[in-house]
């Protein structure tokens, strides 16, 4: 019997469903990494006064559809990948690194990397664990 093969669904990153997705995924990933409230901002792009959006996000309100937030988005869950595969049975790290000094930035935090330097931190510290990873 021959095998059917099927496409697989494709996602638009651009619609409501899907930025809303990501918006609760992201929070969760900040929950994980135990960040404080102006910290996710920061991550975000966010000023200080959307605080409230945060709370939306949480509840699956939509990212906004700009290349600017859907990739800082898209970084921090590359970077999140990457500590899953480098750390796949140490939570504790995998969750924690982010706020560990770290020699390859100079003994800063990569999220003292990430805040400072804005989206080109959050594709450095991507990036540097990809390297890691031997990618």
């Amino acid at each position: 019997m021959p095998s059917v093969q099927t496409r697989p669904r494709e996602v638009n990153l651009l619609g409501t469903e899907a930025r809303g997705a990501l918006a609760k995924m992201i929070i969760k990933l900040f929950a994980h990494w135990e960040l404080s409230t102006s910290d996710q901002l920061e991550l975000l792009g966010l000023s200080t006064k959307s605080r409230a959006l945060l709370a939306k996000y949480a509840k699956g309100e939509a990212l906004p559809e700009g290349r600017d937030s859907l990739d800082r988005v898209g970084w921090l869950l590359a970077i999140h990948k990457a500590l899953r595969l480098l750390y796949p049975q140490n939570p504790e790290i995998r969750y924690s690194w982010v706020n560990r000094r770290n020699t390859a930035f100079a003994n800063l935090t990569p999220l003292d990397v990430m805040k400072e330097q804005g989206i080109i931190g959050l594709a450095r510290v991507a990036r540097y664990l990809d390297y890691y990873r031997g990618l």
